[in-house]
């Protein structure tokens, strides 16, 4: 079987998490992958000396290339190496900052010839599978987040509209002390889904190092006991505040444990003795809630003397990740294909890309006030966002060369480049771009004028642009005629005038008066 080849979304991010502290085994549910997986990338990006965290400009191919020569064939096992205690294995892992490959390090100094480390987690992994789950079931102080929304919904009304609206309730729990954070939102939506995150984190004044969540299709897009598809927001979420992901398994409650039971004592202690009030905004509404979740928390729990609050001071405060300087600003990623004009639509506008990216088809990071687009992960164009339907916003840096100096003439440019002829030649192009209903349209008669230059001497464009003008035949092609035939080199008559006035119309063109006498015949006739 061919080895899977990874992406560089997940190449970064298990090196992330493995900066972060994380063991193999964490990282590897939190980015679908085997355990052997994350161990031989690990093994191959410390080889090729890359470290986190990551140069922001190096690419997938740049990353695929320092990668590549670092493979290695596997050894086969020996017949017959020493086991483990597995207990006291079970027993170290509970303490702060001690992983499974730092014990296996250990077992390795012990036993030469023990264990490699995937069979060393193989065989941890069968002894830990043959005990109840809650036994096995230990946290860290800082090290897990359970996410959860409640069955029980709160009743909203609306004056206004007489309208009651159902609020659904995100809870939160930490591993460890067990503190617990709850609020009402307007849905399950991934807006509100992803707001309830910002402040729960804000909450605790702090991040856990990982946060476990239920298989909500806000969270995740595609549930899987094996890979399950994160939603790109959430995950953008989670890299921005440095928390993993870890979904539970489909069909696995027991793996929400804590989750679980938080919703049950916020479903009992804090909306049960709300029922009989009535909200009429889900500000009032979380008001109460976090009244009640206060005096909860504060309450010595039934099996120890501490309470939740105590817990929470005392063990996962201290270990707690610190909040990044900014908030989360919440944002949307889309695909689309760029067109032929070097530019995407998005929500019915268009933003250019760089023109080499023609046809390609890139993500887009879409936030409150930015449009980011991305290619393999790299930024190649940035945009204020602009929701006005129809309409384009381009940066010239994305347009090929001849399509931003097209851009860059100005009736004023081309006048004064046409002064550079002679005086008669910048009256004339004057004259026809101020005799058209926009000046675009008289750009090309212009530089087809100025063009003349390359062919014929500047006196002589110049006399025919004069003579044009005296005989009100201003155009391209009657100077162009002048000087096919001679015609500049003949002296105008005296009596004729040279009209260096703009006039839209000459003798063979009909006037108003033609059509209003036409009109005046047509009714008298009727």
């Amino acid at each position: 079987m061919s080895k899977q080849r990874l992406s560089m979304r997940k190449l970064t991010e298990i090196l992330r998490l493995k900066a972060a502290g994380l063991s193999a085994r964490q990282i590897a549910h939190s980015c679908g992958v085997a355990r052997s997986t994350v161990a031989e990338q690990l093994r191959r990006m410390e080889a090729a000396g890359i470290q986190w965290p990551l140069d922001p400009e190096l690419t997938e191919e740049a990353l695929e290339g320092q990668l590549s020569g670092t493979d290695r064939p596997v050894r086969k096992r020996d017949e017959a190496r020493p086991l483990a205690d597995w207990r006291t294995i079970h027993k170290e892992l509970a303490q702060k900052g001690v992983t499974l490959k730092l014990l296996w390090q250990e077992y390795r100094q012990a036993q030469p010839n023990g264990y490699r480390y995937s069979q060393f987690c193989e065989h941890y992994s069968r002894w830990a599978g043959s005990l109840d789950v809650s036994l096995r079931q230990t946290y860290r102080a800082g090290e897990r987040l359970f996410v959860d929304y409640a069955g029980l919904t709160m009743p909203v009304h609306e004056p206004e509209r007489g309208l009651i609206h159902e609020a659904q309730v995100f809870v939160a729990a930490l591993g460890a002390s067990h503190y617990l954070y709850a609020e009402a939102t307007r849905s399950q939506q991934l807006p509100d889904w992803i707001e309830a995150h910002i402040h729960t984190y804000e909450y605790l004044q702090g991040v856990p190092e990982i946060t476990t969540s239920d298989n909500l299709k806000s969270g995740v897009a595609r549930a899987c006991r094996y890979d399950p598809d994160i939603n790109p927001t959430y995950q953008d979420m989670a890299q921005h505040y440095g928390t993993a992901i870890i979904p539970t398994r489909p069909r696995h409650p027991r793996d929400n444990a804590k989750g679980e039971s938080g919703v049950q004592v916020v479903e009992r202690e804090v909306l049960a003795p709300l029922r009989h009030q009535t909200f009429c905004s889900l500000v009032e509404l979380n008001q109460a809630i976090r009244l009640r979740l206060d005096v909860v928390n504060r309450r010595p729990m039934q099996k120890l003397e501490s309470s939740r609050h105590d817990l929470f001071a005392e063990l996962d405060r201290p270990a707690l990740k610190p909040l990044p300087p900014t908030r989360y600003e919440y944002a949307e990623f889309r695909k689309a294909r760029v067109n032929i004009d070097y530019h995407i639509e998005v929500m019915g506008h268009y933003y250019s890309v760089p023109y080499e990216l023609k046809g390609q088809q890139l993500d887009v990071r879409l936030s409150v006030r930015m449009v980011e687009v991305l290619l393999r992960g790299r930024r190649v164009a940035a945009h204020r966002r602009d929701d006005r339907r129809g309409r384009h916003t381009t940066d010239p840096s994305h347009m090929p060369r001849a399509h931003r100096e097209y851009l860059s003439w100005t009736p004023s440019r081309i006048i004064h480049w046409a002064g550079t002829i002679g005086p008669n030649c910048a009256r004339a192009v004057q004259q026809i771009i101020e005799s058209r209903t926009h000046p675009e349209q008289g750009y090309r008669a212009a530089l087809g004028i100025i063009r003349l230059s390359k062919s014929y001497e500047a006196s002589r464009v110049d006399a025919a642009c004069r003579r044009a003008m005296a005989l009100d035949i201003c155009r391209f092609q009657s100077i162009q005629s002048m000087l096919k035939h001679g015609k500049d080199r003949e002296a105008l008559s005296a009596e004729t005038p040279v009209d260096t006035a703009c006039r839209a119309y000459h003798q063979n063109v009909r006037g108003a008066h033609y059509y209003n006498e036409t009109e005046r015949l047509v009714m008298h006739a009727e």
